[in-house]
C-alpha cells in the first residue's frame, strides 16, 4: 500500500518524486522510501538539514501514527539505525527506510519478553536482542528494564541454540563500557562450565570463549583515565565501572574446572576455524593479563597441556592465514613468558620448586658430594659451575636458565655418564657442562632477541622458538661434542661458545620454512673442522668485540629504545593519516561490469585518543584538513580483532592511472592491501584497504597491530629492519668513543669480596 503526503517545505516528506536533469544537478534529495509497522509505504523526501528526531516527529504528524514521537526511530533494510551521523549517506543511498519503535522502547520491551519467558518466541526475542544491544540507547532502555538480570538467568538455564543466542547477545553487551558490571563470579563459573564441557555446540563456545577474554581485559588496571589506588592493593575499583573483574578473578573460577584449560587448548586444532581463533585470542589474552601471583602455576598448566606444540601444529594447518595475526601474537606473548622466565633469580628458600628442580638434576647426575682439598664443599662444580653458590650461578639466566638444565637431563637418559666421562679427564680438559647450558640459554636468548617484554620484531612463524628447550639441549650436546672434538681446555671457554654461536645461526636459519630434521642435522652431523673454518671466515667480517657480554646486554637496551622510536614512529603516521584505495574482499564476487566506483578513495586517520579511526570516501583525493573535521566516519579500534594481509582486491579502473600501485589482475589479492576484521565474525571486515606504497603499508599494519591491546607484534619485514638496523648503528655509535681509545671491555665482571667491616662511609662527590 502505497500513501503519498503533501507536506510544508519544511516537511521530511514530499508527494513529488526527484527528476532527472537540472534538478539533480541542483541538489534535490533524492527519494526514500518509508515503511510504517502497518505495512504503509510512503515515498519521502528528507531533508538532509534536519535532525533524525524531526524527520520522525513529523513523519507521525504526516502519518497520525498514534504514541509519543520519542518512542519512534528509523531503521534501514540491514536494520541499521539511523542516526544524525549516517542520515545523509541514507538518504544519498536511498535506501528503503522503516518507522519501528525507538531502541530505548525495543529494549524496554525486549527485556519484557525476556521476563516473561515465552519458550516459543524465545529465540527470535535473544536473536533480536543481539542484533541491537550494541546500541547505547537500546542497551540504557534493556538494562534499566533489568534485562540483565533476565539475560543472565536465560544462560544458567538454558542449552542448545537457546544458550548460543543468549551468549552472543551477552558477548554484544560487553562491547559496551556499562551495562555489565553485575556480572558476578557465578555467572564468570558458569561460563567456565560451558567451555569446559567437551559436548557443548560450537556456536555456544565461541561466545563463551570471547565472554571470558573480555573479563579477562576488563581488569582495573585497564581503566580509562587517571586511577586512584596504592602500589600494593592496586587500582582502586570505581562504582559501577566494568573493569572491576581482570584475570585473577577469571582465573579463580577456571582452577574449579581441572579439564577447562586443556580443552581449550585441544580446540586450536578445531576444524572450526573460528573456533580456534577464539581460543587463540583468549590464550593470548591470558597471558598477556596474567597477575603475578598465578603467573607461575598458569604457564605451568599451559606448557603441562603442550601449548606450544599445538600452536605450532595450528601453523602447518590450511587455516593458517586466517590465524597469523593471533600466531605472532602469540609468539610475542611467549617471547615475554621466556624474558620473564631468564630474569625471574632462582630462590631456593622462596621457590620450592626451584629446589625440587635442583635436586632432580642432582640426583640424575649418580655424584656423591665430596669436600675439596681445602675442605670446602665439593658438589655443583662436579656439574660445571664456577662456584657452589648455585642461586649466583643462574643470575644471568634466571629459572629459565635452571628449567633448560633440567630439561636437558630429562631427554638424556646418559646424563649421568657424560658427567662421568668428564670428571675423568683431567681438571683442565673437563667440559663445564652446567655452564655451557646456561651459556646456550644466552645465545638462544641473543638469537631470538629476548631482551625485554612487549618488543617482537618477528614477522613470520618460529617454530623452533616454541621449542625452544628441545633447541637448547641440541646446542648444549653440540658445546660438549666442540670442546671434546677441539680438544679444548678451561681457557678455551670463550673460543668454544664463539663456535656455537655460529653453528646457531646456521642451524635456526629461516626456521619459518626449514624441517626439523635439518636443525637436527646441522647440530648432530656438523663436523668441528667445518664449524671452525666458518667461524674464521666470519671473524674477518665481525668484531669479537659485539660477543662479549657487556656489550650484548647493550644491545639489548639500544633494542628497547629503538623498538619504542619505531613503534612511536608508526603510531605518528596513523595520526597524520593517508589515503587509501577502498578494496574489493577477497571474497567478493567478480563485478558484472568494469565501470570506476563512485567513491573509490578513502583518507583514514587516527584520533588523538587513539580509540577511533575516522574516515572518509571521496571520487577523488583532496586536502584533508588537520583534525576530524573532514572526516565523519569512524571504527572504533577495540572492534578490530586482526589486522589481515593480502586480503583484498583492487576495484576495476581505479589504479590503471596510478603508476605507484602494484598492477593486479582482476580480484586478485594486491600485497599491498590489509583488512581489518571485526571482533563479530557476522560483521566480517570493517575496512579493506589498499597503501599506495610499501612504506605505507607497513607503517599502518604495524602501526594498527601495536596499537591494539592484544596485538605487539610486527606484520612488516620493513619495520623489523629499521629496529635492527636502529640497535645496529646506535651500538656501534656507543662504542666509539671505547675503541678508539682502545679501552679493553671484560667479557665479565666479577664482584670483589664485601668489606671486612662497617668502619667506612661514602663520600660526597663535587
Amino acid at each position: 500500500m502505497s500513501n503519498h503526503n503533501s507536506l510544508p517545505p519544511r516537511s521530511p516528506l514530499s508527494s513529488t518524486p526527484p527528476t532527472s536533469g537540472s534538478q539533480a544537478k541542483s541538489g534535490l534529495v533524492p527519494t526514500n522510501n518509508v515503511t510504517t509497522s502497518e505495512g504503509i509505504t510512503v515515498r519521502a523526501r528528507i531533508d538532509p538539514t534536519l535532525t533524525v528526531a524531526d524527520v520522525v516527529r513529523q513523519l507521525c504528524v504526516n502519518l497520525k501514527i498514534k504514541g509519543m514521537p520519542s518512542d519512534y526511530a528509523l531503521r534501514d533494510e540491514n536494520h541499521e539505525l539511523v542516526t544524525n551521523d549516517n542520515l545523509r549517506k541514507k538518504i544519498k543511498a536511498r535506501l528503503d527506510l522503516k518507522l519501528v519503535n525507538s531502541p530505548n522502547k525495543e529494549g524496554r520491551e525486549i527485556a519484557e519478553k525476556l521476563r516473561v519467558r515465552d519458550q516459543k518466541t524465545m529465540r527470535l526475542t535473544l536473536y533480536t536482542l543481539q542484533r541491537y544491544i550494541r546500541e547505547n540507547e537500546f542497551a540504557s532502555g534493556f538494562i534499566n528494564y533489568d534485562g540483565v538480570t533476565q539475560l543472565v538467568d536465560i544462560i544458567f538455564t538454558s542449552l542448545g541454540n537457546t544458550l548460543a543466542y543468549a551468549l552472543t547477545a551477552m558477548q554484544n553487551l560487553m562491547e559496551l563500557d556499562h551495562g555489565w558490571a553485575s556480572l558476578d563470579e557465578a555467572f564468570i563459573f558458569r561460563v567456565v562450565q560451558v567451555l569446559s564441557s567437551p559436548h557443548s555446540l560450537i556456536n555456544v563456545c565461541r561466545p563463551a570463549t570471547a565472554i571470558l577474554k573480555k573479563l579477562v581485559e576488563a581488569d582495573p588496571s585497564n581503566a580509562p583515565g587517571p586511577q586512584a589506588g596504592s602500589s600494593k592493593n592496586g587500582p582502586a575499583i570505581v562504582p559501577g565501572s566494568i573493569y572491576r573483574y581482570g584475570f585473577t578473578m577469571v582465573f579463580e573460577q577456571m582452577r574449579k574446572e581441572k579439564s577447562l584449560l586443556e580443552t581449550i587448548v585441544n580446540r586450536l586444532g578445531s576444524a572450526d576455524t573460528a573456533m580456534a581463533q577464539h581460543s587463540m585470542m583468549l590464550i593470548n589474552s591470558l597471558l598477556s593479563h596474567a597477575s603475578d601471583a598465578r603467573w607461575e602455576e598458569f604457564i605451568a598448566e599451559m606448557e603441562r597441556f603442550s601449548l606450544r606444540k599445538a600452536v605450532v601444529r595450528l601453523m602447518s594447518q590450511h587455516t593458517v592465514e586466517e590465524l597469523t595475526s593471533c600466531i605472532l601474537d602469540f609468539q610475542a606473548n611467549m617471547l615475554r613468558v621466556t624474558y620473564r622466565k631468564k630474569s625471574t633469580l632462582v630462590d631456593l628458600d622462596a621457590q620450592l620448586s626451584h629446589a625440587a628442580d635442583l635436586n632432580y638434576i642432582w640426583e640424575h647426575s649418580k655424584l656423591i658430594e665430596e669436600s675439596d682439598e681445602k675442605g670446602q664443599q665439593l658438589k655443583w662444580r662436579k656439574l660445571g659451575f664456577d662456584t657452589e653458590d648455585i642461586e649466583f650461578e643462574f643470575n644471568d639466566v634466571g629459572v629459565l636458565g635452571l628449567e633448560c638444565l633440567k630439561r636437558f637431563v630429562e631427554r638424556d637418559p646418559d646424563f649421568s655418564k657424560v658427567v662421568l666421562e668428564q670428571l675423568s679427564r683431567p681438571v683442565e680438559r673437563r667440559c663445564p657442562i652446567a655452564k655451557a647450558s646456561n651459556e646456550v640459554v644466552e645465545l638462544l636468548s641473543e638469537h631470538w632477541a629476548i631482551f625485554a617484554p612487549g618488543y617482537s620484531t618477528s614477522t613470520t612463524f618460529q617454530p623452533l622458538f616454541l621449542d625452544f628447550y628441545k633447541v637448547h639441549a641440541l646446542a648444549t650436546n653440540f658445546f660438549i661434542r666442540m670442546w671434546s672434538e677441539s680438544g679444548a681446555a678451561t681457557g678455551d671457554f670463550i673460543r668454544v661458545v664463539a663456535l656455537v654461536r655460529s653453528q646457531v645461526k646456521v642451524a635456526l636459519r629461516n626456521e619459518n620454512v626449514r624441517a626439523w630434521h635439518e636443525v637436527e642435522r646441522d647440530f648432530l652431523e656438523c663436523e668441528y673442522r667445518a664449524v671452525r673454518d666458518r667461524q674464521m671466515k666470519e671473524l674477518e667480517q665481525e668484531d669479537d668485540l659485539l660477543s662479549k657480554i657487556p656489550v650484548r646486554n647493550l644491545r639489548a637496551k639500544i633494542f628497547k629504545e629503538s623498538y619504542e622510536f619505531v613503534r612511536q614512529q608508526r603510531i605518528q603516521c596513523l595520526l597524520q593519516g593517508a589515503w587509501f584505495v577502498i578494496a574489493l574482499p577477497g571474497n567478493a564476487p567478480q563485478p558484472r561490469d568494469s565501470r570506476r566506483p563512485s567513491k573509490p578513495w578513502r583518507f583514514v586517520r587516527l584520533d588523538n585518543s587513539t580509540k577511533y579511526l575516522h574516515y572518509v570516501d571521496s571520487a577523488v583525493k583532496f586536502p584533508v584538513r588537520s583534525g576530524l573535521e573532514d572526516l565523519p566516519d569512524r571504527i572504533e579500534i577495540a572492534a578490530v580483532s586482526e589486522i589481515a594481509t593480502g586480503t583484498c582486491a583492487p576495484p576495476p579502473n581505479v589504479l590503471r592511472d596510478h603508476d605507484d600501485l602494484p598492477p593486479t589482475t582482476p580480484l586478485a589479492p594486491s600485497p599491498l592491501s590489509f583488512s581489518l576484521l571485526s571482533i563479530h565474525e557476522e560483521q566480517g571486515s570493517l575496512a579493506d584497504l589498499i597503501a599506495p606504497d610499501q612504506s605505507r603499508w607497513a607503517d599502518w599494519t604495524d602501526g594498527l597491530n601495536m596499537l591494539r591491546k592484544d596485538g605487539g607484534h610486527v606484520a612488516s619485514k620493513e619495520t623489523a629492519g629499521f629496529v635492527q638496523a636502529l640497535t645496529e648503528i646506535g651500538l656501534k655509535i656507543k662504542l666509539l668513543d671505547l675503541s678508539g681509545e682502545m679501552v679493553e671491555i671484560p667479557s665479565g665482571l666479577t664482584a670483589g669480596p664485601p668489606p671486612p667491616n662497617t668502619d667506612f662511609f661514602f663520600s660526597e662527590l663535587i
